[in-house]
């Protein structure tokens, strides 16, 4: 199970400043309706999932190139990222059934704090949420033959698991972990 955040009576997040919650919006704060982001993370592609927190569903967007588990051009996810006007990145945690960490969810971690820092270098105020992700990708694949979105073993099916992530992001926000507040 993931672990959650701590919140006061107040619903206010409890954590220790640093330079990324410092560069937080007001915004991000509000009940205002957002856009989000939902990222599938490998070390070859990456699946991109669009969600939004006054309709609570999430639709498949787009699969990124990597190059061996970094985005293969940053820029064009920063762009993303801005021109979708994107309020939260939820990055999936792909944690062992044990809730262990296996090397990928290490690694999407890594990915994660990048994402945070270069969307902070660019001046872009968006949080980058953990969430665990665990089977997502088998469900995905699996939902994908039932619906005949896929007729190979090989089609891509990242951008469905995505999808899925940022569906159970919607129903449980309390189990996330900002990137900001995790110490390693």
């Amino acid at each position: 199970m993931p672990q959650s955040l701590q919140i006061d009576s107040d619903s206010k997040i409890q954590t220790q400043p640093n330079d990324i919650l410092a560069f937080r919006s007001k915004a991000e704060s509000s009940n205002q309706p957002q856009t989000l982001l939902g990222l599938d993370y490998g070390v070859k592609k990456m699946g991109m999932a669009l969600g939004n927190t006054l309709t609570h569903d999430a639709r498949p967007f787009d699969i990124l190139a990597m190059n061996n588990g970094q985005p293969a051009d940053w820029d064009n996810l920063l762009g993303i990222i801005q021109t979708w006007k994107i309020g939260s990145v939820i990055v999936g945690l792909p944690l062992n059934m044990d809730g262990s960490r296996s090397m990928l969810a290490k690694r999407a971690h890594k990915f994660a704090r990048r994402l945070a820092h270069r969307l902070m270098e660019q001046r872009i105020p968006v949080p980058v949420m953990l969430y665990d992700e665990r089977l997502t990708s088998r469900e995905a694949r699996e939902m994908a033959w039932e619906l005949g979105l896929i007729n190979n073993e090989r089609d891509p099916i990242d951008d469905i698991a995505a999808c899925l992530l940022l569906q159970s992001y919607l129903r449980h926000p309390e189990h996330a972990q900002d990137i900001a507040t995790i110490k390693d």
